[in-house]
C-alpha cells in the first residue's frame, strides 16, 4: 500500500511514485469537484482582487501619488501579490472544514500516501488560483495596466506569483490541520486580510515611518509585489529598500522556499497523526 512505512526497494520506486500520483490526483479532483458544487469561498476570494482594483483605483487613486508612474500600473501587480498571498486564507478553511466534517480522518483510514492529502489540496488551490487570475488580469488590462517588459518576463512574474501561493496553502494548510474547526478558520482567515496592508501590495514604503518600513519590507508580500513590478515592467526595485525587496526575484524565491522546507514536512506529519 502505499501509505505503508516499509522500506521501498529500487524496483518498487516506479511503482511507489505512480501509486504516490494517483492518489494525490484522486484529491485533487475531489477538491476541484468540492469547489464545482459549492463555488462561494472561492468566487469571493476571486472578485474581491477586482473590487479593490475598482475602489482602490479610482476612488483613492487620484489621492495616491506613486513616484513616476500612473497608481493603477502600481496597484495591480500589488493586487496579484495580495492573491498569490491569500494560500493561507483558504488552505486553513479547506483543511479545517476537512478535519471538521470528519474527511479527513476518513482518508487516514485509507491505504494512501500522507503526503497525496495536503499535496492534492494544495494542487488543487494552485490550479483555481492561475485560472482566478485571468479576470484580475483582464479587468486591469482594461483599467490601464499594462505589461511593459514582453512575454518572457511576464511568464516569470506570473511563475513567481503561483510560486508564493503554493507554498502560502501549504501554511495555511498546516494551520487549518492544527486549527480543526471551520468556524475559527474562517475567523482567523479573515486576520489574515491585514497582510497585504503592512506590506507595499497597495501603496509605496517610502514614506512609512522607519520601523513600520522595516516590518512592510520584510513582508513577503511586498518582496513579490516589488518582483512583479520588475517583471512586468511597471517600475524598479528600491535601491535603498531592505534585501528582499531590493533582490524582489531572490527574496521571493528566498520566502516560497523556506516556507516550503518548513511547512510541508509540518503539515504531512500533521495529517499523519490526526487529532492528537
Amino acid at each position: 500500500m502505499s501509505g505503508t512505512t516499509a522500506p521501498v526497494r529500487d524496483h518498487d520506486l516506479p511503482a511507489a511514485s505512480f501509486a504516490l500520483a494517483a492518489d494525490a490526483l484522486a484529491v485533487l479532483v475531489r477538491h476541484l469537484q468540492k469547489i464545482k458544487a459549492a463555488p462561494g469561498v472561492v468566487i469571493l476570494t476571486q472578485t474581491m482582487p477586482i473590487t479593490m482594483l475598482l475602489f482602490f483605483g479610482y476612488v483613492f487613486g487620484s489621492a495616491l501619488a506613486v513616484p513616476g508612474q500612473e497608481y493603477r500600473a502600481f496597484l495591480v501587480p500589488g493586487l496579484l501579490a495580495a492573491t498569490a498571498a491569500n494560500g493561507v486564507m483558504t488552505g486553513m478553511f479547506q483543511a479545517s472544514q476537512d478535519c471538521h466534517r470528519g474527511v479527513m480522518d476518513r482518508f487516514r483510514t485509507l491505504p494512501m500516501s500522507r503526503f497525496a492529502v495536503p499535496f492534492g489540496q494544495t494542487a488543487a488551490d494552485l490550479l483555481t488560483t492561475a485560472v482566478g487570475m485571468v479576470p484580475l488580469i483582464l479587468v486591469g488590462l482594461a483599467v490601464g495596466w499594462r505589461i511593459e517588459d514582453g512575454p518572457f518576463g511576464a511568464l516569470g512574474a506570473f511563475g513567481l506569483l503561483l510560486l508564493l501561493r503554493f507554498a502560502t496553502s501549504w501554511l495555511g494548510c498546516w494551520l487549518g490541520l492544527l486549527i480543526r474547526n471551520e468556524e475559527a478558520a474562517g475567523q482567523l482567515g479573515s486576520a489574515t486580510f491585514v497582510l497585504p496592508l503592512l506590506s507595499s501590495a497597495y501603496i509605496p514604503t517610502d514614506n512609512l515611518p522607519g520601523w513600520l518600513r522595516t516590518v512592510a519590507e520584510w513582508n513577503p508580500i511586498s518582496a513579490l509585489a516589488a518582483a512583479a513590478r520588475d517583471l512586468f515592467g511597471n517600475a524598479s526595485p528600491a535601491a535603498d529598500a531592505a534585501w528582499p525587496v531590493a533582490h524582489p526575484v531572490a527574496g521571493t524565491l528566498a520566502w516560497s522556499l523556506a516556507l516550503l522546507v518548513v511547512f510541508v514536512p509540518l503539515t504531512v506529519r500533521r495529517h499523519a497523526r490526526g487529532g492528537e
